[in-house]
């Protein structure tokens, strides 16, 4: 095999919004994450919302409180 063919691989750091830290390795100089294990709520088992886009904000916006979710 050549050995220029293939890109060499790098410990670094992948970093979390939350603060959690975790050594991986990659051909990238640098990974971050939006989310991890650390705080998904599949694995701490507690509900909270994602929201990066502001979503939330606008679908509170277009229909503040009368969305009923289906409930009739």
């Amino acid at each position: 095999m050549k050995k220029e063919g293939h890109p060499t691989l790098k410990e670094v750091t992948a970093a979390c919004v939350c603060g959690s830290k975790v050594k991986v390795y990659t051909t990238s100089n640098k990974v971050s994450t939006g989310i991890c294990f650390s705080c998904h709520p599949f694995y701490t088992g507690q509900q909270k919302f994602v929201d990066t886009a502001g979503m939330i904000e606008k679908f509170k916006a277009k229909f503040g409180d009368k969305a009923n979710y289906g409930k009739r």
